[in-house]
């Protein structure tokens, strides 16, 4: 994971460095900020030392060489944020990184998020840019493209155990829920909701458990950063439109861990919603790190034309169809088509498992893994 030269920028002032576990934000934090002065609230003696005496850190901080303080896993102690408002008040030139896995545990504590005066930035998973030469698109699609994993000697077994530990670490030792084994089977349900349009009440019958305790469910995966939504798009709609956002679980081998498989389930079916998820979160992570005012949708009218993506922003218009299929047939050109009736100046694409780029009318036809290797935050997300 050190090998690996990250997109992720350090901004000017003190930060909230927010991501799933295994991505390697202690790592970032360490390899940026090399003289700062470093708090592991996860070491047990750290976290005992400031957890009873949180006043603590302002002596240490006044006693540190560096004015980059590192605090990592903030939520394990988020009685130090009134000192840390306290000292970016006082001295000016402090700049702290607090790192953490969710601000659930800080909110609910109703710990200071210290009033705007620090910002919430984000890291994600591995983009294929920042892996080079190292990314297959064969094995993103089926251990995923989180550091904790693809450095892991055997990726599928860390797999196996990644949300176990999520279970054991976060929602159980914070007491996020009354049944570990309810919690388990709706991480399984939803796992088949997974680039679908979301429908709580369909997740509650599989799972057997009330419409509110899933809508929770749903509220604490988002809260851990496992998931997200994608809304639709409708600015300046011409048609009646789909109201509901898609779901997505945040990495696709994670993905691929948490589906359960059967005889009745297609390795193609189960191939295509990982290729899907995987482009949405390539997308996502581009839009994070870009910089700039950019947004993440999906388009669908109420007859079920659908466009996977639409990112929409400073940067542009641009619809994104994911094929998986090593062909362009002419029915899959038929929702970016209408899309392009609606809004003429959006740029179309598709990806797809071929190996050619092509051009069929309005739409760009391009090979996947060639499209997730050339997609970095200092280009566009594609160009004629």
């Amino acid at each position: 994971m050190s090998m690996v030269k990250r997109f992720l920028k350090p901004a000017g002032q003190s930060f909230f460095l927010f991501g799933p576990r295994g991505t390697g934000k202690s790592l970032w934090a360490r390899a940026t900020f090399k003289d700062a002065l470093v708090l592991d609230f996860l070491a047990p003696e750290t976290f005992r030392a400031y957890s009873a005496h949180p006043e603590r850190l302002r002596e240490a901080v006044l006693a540190a060489k560096s004015s980059d303080i590192v605090l990592d896993e903030i939520q394990k102690v988020p009685q130090v944020l009134d000192v840390v408002h306290s000292l970016i008040e006082e001295r000016r030139g402090l700049r702290f990184i607090m790192t953490g896995s969710s601000s659930r545990k800080l909110r609910k504590s109703g710990a200071d998020m210290l009033a705007g005066r620090a910002l919430n930035v984000s890291l994600h998973p591995f983009m294929a840019a920042e892996l080079g030469g190292r990314f297959s698109l064969e094995k993103a699609l089926e251990t995923g493209l989180l550091p904790l994993v693809c450095f892991a000697g055997e990726p599928a077994e860390t797999l196996k155990s990644y949300h176990a530990l999520y279970i054991r670490e976060e929602v159980q030792a914070e007491a996020l829920v009354r049944s570990i084994p309810a919690f388990t089977r709706f991480l399984e349900a939803v796992s088949f909701s997974h680039g679908s349009v979301l429908s709580v009440s369909a997740v509650a019958r599989e799972c057997e458990a009330e419409r509110k305790t899933v809508e929770g469910y749903l509220k604490i995966l988002e809260d851990l950063l496992l998931s997200f939504q994608v809304g639709v798009f409708t600015k300046r709609a011409k048609r009646r439109l789909a109201a509901h956002p898609k779901f997505y679980l945040f990495d696709a081998g994670v993905f691929r861990s948490l589906r359960p498989k059967g005889p009745l389930d297609r390795p193609e079916e189960i191939g295509g919603l990982a290729l899907e998820g995987l482009v949405a979160q390539q997308l996502r992570a581009w839009a994070a790190y870009r910089g700039r005012e950019n947004a993440l949708y999906y388009w669908r009218t109420a007859t079920g034309v659908e466009v996977d993506f639409v990112m929409y922003g400073e940067d542009g218009l641009y619809a994104i169809e994911v094929k998986n299929s090593s062909r362009v047939a002419p029915e899959a050109l038929k929702a970016l088509e209408a899309f392009k009736r609606d809004y003429p100046e959006a740029k179309c694409l598709l990806l797809y498992r071929g190996r050619e780029r092509l051009r069929r009318g309005n739409v760009l036809c391009v090979p996947c893994g060639e499209f997730l290797a050339g997609l970095a935050p200092a280009g566009e997300i594609f160009g004629d």
